[in-house]
């Protein structure tokens, strides 16, 4: 039988080979993967899937933000730091988010609601909730001040994503008939270059039918 003091050290040695380390040329290869990204660039631990077991991708990027060279932004989220001489310290566009999140997948995103009505410059807003229509997973990724949430949608609503008519009928929907003013129009008239505004007829059918009319005007010359 193990003396009380060997029971002990065996169980402390134990206990050590079974915490997740972080091998040196892991985490320097992630460090230096890190040093050479732009500010502002988001990561996951996903996207340094090659370059070990998750346990030691996790402990490097601890590390880094315990060094300052990262800021853990949620759950799995981390971003290195922009700084700005009159704001200080940017929290990262929702570009960069997003193609975090959605990683080595290749998911598509369709921007919806406020955030689409933005982008196309129909609305003044910049919405504190930020949504995207996906074909994969839902979820919602609080950071700092933004939600961006994720939704699962049907094949239909997914149809156009990418192209200027999924981002249209996305903005027009979020506002509404009713508000949909000849204002508007124009101006939309007036941002999309005309070769682009030729394709909305492509995908007419996906539109509701009362934003039909307003897309062909938008369409013609």
């Amino acid at each position: 039988m193990k003396s009380a003091p060997h029971a002990r050290a065996a169980k402390r040695a134990a206990s050590r080979r079974s915490r997740p380390a972080t091998e040196p040329g892991i985490e320097a290869d992630i460090a230096r993967r890190v040093r050479r990204a732009k500010p502002g660039t988001v990561f996951t631990p996903a996207l340094f899937v090659d370059a070990g077991s998750r346990a030691a991708i996790d402990k490097a990027l601890q590390r880094l933000v315990a060094r300052g060279e990262l800021r853990r932004l949620s759950r799995g989220l981390y971003d290195k730091p922009r700084q700005d001489a009159l704001l200080g310290t940017l929290w990262p566009s929702v570009d960069a988010i997003v193609s975090a999140l959605t990683g080595k997948d290749k998911l598509r995103l369709q921007p919806t609601g406020a955030y689409a009505a933005n982008l196309l410059g129909l609305s003044d807003q910049v919405p504190a909730r930020v949504e995207f229509l996906t074909d994969g997973t839902s979820r919602t990724v609080k950071v700092g001040p933004m939600q961006i949430v994720l939704k699962r949608t049907t094949p239909r609503q997914m149809a156009a994503a990418g192209r200027t008519s999924g981002l249209v009928i996305q903005a027009l929907r979020s506002l509404g008939p009713e508000h949909v003013t000849p204002q508007r129009v124009s101006r939309l008239r007036r941002t999309i270059p005309a070769d682009q505004r030729r394709t909305l007829l492509e995908d007419l059918p996906l539109a509701p039918g009362w934003m039909q009319p307003t897309l062909r005007a938008l369409a013609s010359d």
